[in-house]
């Protein structure tokens, strides 16, 4: 078989490996509030989150074409395929290490950096497109803070509407709410993640000379989405117990809450097709909530956990890809 070809068939294959891995890393965010309050029984929405999951992923491209175009030109770019495959192993490992210690880290970063990082390592710094990856940076760098102070509002606003309701009743309401925001969480987490694997997949193909366009295929969204949906059936438990317990006390109003503000800062950002990390923007808002609610009830010991694992994930991944680039290039 043509080298190409080969290398082409093992980045499909790690590219939905990694929307896979996604599915069960990242997913557990969108559904650990309505899990930790009970609103819904884990397999309930494990099966909700990857159904919406799965329409989110094939409903829109933007966020695929900016991942394929805005990091590094993909026609520009020697031994593509090589850089390609580096930065997937480099993304995959990077997840499977955070996700065994229950750290929610960023997906998102850790392919970004990755992607970077091989790249640079295969043709040096002047290979970056600066002005889209600054762009993408910007994203993933504002898009927290924005969640932080969006989630602190939402909370304000319940607490002045509902500071005269019954607490049980209130509770109650909002736990069946939950259901929706749980969906809703699911479908946006879908339109921009799972775009991710389908960018690396076209860039592939580009590199690989399949293809001239940077359109994203019918067949790379449907098995992108597949990925993510087969992904989020499996779960992942550890990082719902992080995000759903360990940053603060949920009660079903501050679920609803933090779905609802991460939830329009994720679908935002895929509206402006922007990458951003499901991950930071749904621990954000948390930590917005809780901040409403009462400074202190924020758990700020594993906030700063997390925050550091955010801050290392670029770097790391990227250090991680540049390496394995030049081990596969030993090889291709």
């Amino acid at each position: 078989m043509d080298t190409l070809l080969i290398l082409t068939v093992l980045i499909v294959f790690f590219a939905l490996a990694f929307d896979f891995i996604n599915g069960f890393h990242d997913t557990a965010n969108a559904i650990a509030t309505s899990v930790s309050t009970k609103a819904l029984k884990p397999r309930v929405a494990i099966v909700l989150a990857a159904s919406m999951n799965f329409i989110g992923a094939i409903t829109f491209t933007g966020v695929a074409k900016t991942i394929t175009k805005d990091i590094v030109d993909p026609f520009a770019i020697e031994n593509g395929s090589v850089v390609i495959l580096a930065a997937l192993l480099s993304a995959i490992a990077w997840n499977l290490i955070t996700w065994y210690y229950g750290i929610p880290s960023s997906s998102s970063h850790a392919l970004i950096g990755s992607i970077a990082g091989a790249a640079i390592s295969a043709a040096g710094f002047g290979i970056l497109n600066y002005s889209g990856f600054i762009k993408i940076l910007e994203a993933l760098i504002l898009s927290p803070f924005i969640a932080l102070a969006i989630g602190f509002l939402m909370m304000s606003i319940f607490k002045v509407i509902f500071k005269n309701t019954n607490l049980y009743k209130t509770n109650k309401g909002f736990r069946i709410f939950q259901i929706f925001t749980a969906a809703l969480q699911s479908f946006t987490h879908g339109t921009n993640d799972a775009q991710k694997a389908m960018g690396i997949i076209t860039m592939a193909l580009i590199a690989g000379e399949f293809t001239t366009s940077t359109d994203i295929p019918l067949w790379v969204r449907i098995a992108a989405a597949t990925a993510m949906g087969l992904g989020t059936s499996i779960g992942g438990w550890k990082i719902i117990k992080t995000v759903g317990g360990k940053i603060m006390k949920i009660r079903p109003i501050n679920g609803a809450a933090a779905d609802l503000s991460s939830a329009l800062i994720i679908f935002g950002a895929t509206y402006i097709h922007l990458p951003v990390s499901t991950t930071h923007v749904i621990s954000s808002a948390i930590m917005g909530v809780g901040s409403a609610q009462r400074v202190k009830g924020v758990k700020w010991g594993v906030a700063r956990k997390i925050v550091l694992t955010w801050v290392i994930t670029l770097p790391i991944s990227a250090l991680l890809a540049g390496i394995i680039y030049q081990i596969i290039n030993l090889f291709f």
